[in-house]
């Protein structure tokens, strides 16, 4: 069974920064794209940030462009999302998700195992 489990969400002020960490087991790490999206309430669900199989590919939303950078370990089955100059509009729950894909879109629809999400909340 394939389980998604984040961390690392809170609260912060603006700008200030946070490091958001995945754990995905159940499957062969190393095979999997992973990648970031978020929800804020009463919007849809955005990518954020996705990283190919390999790691070697990586992207990013233009609205966190400058601001997050995506890495993976897989030797320790792992994803961060490291989120600095954070603004109130980053507010959301955060989903960390792995694709089958070597390097999909990002788009849910290309993300087959999903965790439950980590809140951040950025105050003014």
């Amino acid at each position: 069974q394939v389980q998604v489990a984040e961390s690392g969400g809170g609260l912060v002020q603006t700008g200030g920064s946070l490091r958001l960490s995945c754990t995905v087991s159940g499957l062969s790490f190393g095979d999997y794209a992973l990648g970031w999206f978020r929800q804020a309430p009463g919007k849809g669900r955005e990518g954020v940030s996705c990283i190919s199989a390999s790691g070697q590919v990586t992207y990013l939303a233009d609205s966190v462009k400058g601001r997050f950078a995506i890495s993976r370990d897989n030797a320790k089955n792992t994803l961060h999302l490291q989120m600095n100059s954070l603004k109130p509009e980053d507010t959301a729950m955060y989903y960390c998700a792995a694709s089958s894909f070597k390097t999909p879109p990002l788009k849910t629809s290309f993300f087959g195992h999903w965790g439950q999400g980590t809140q951040v909340t950025v105050s003014s």
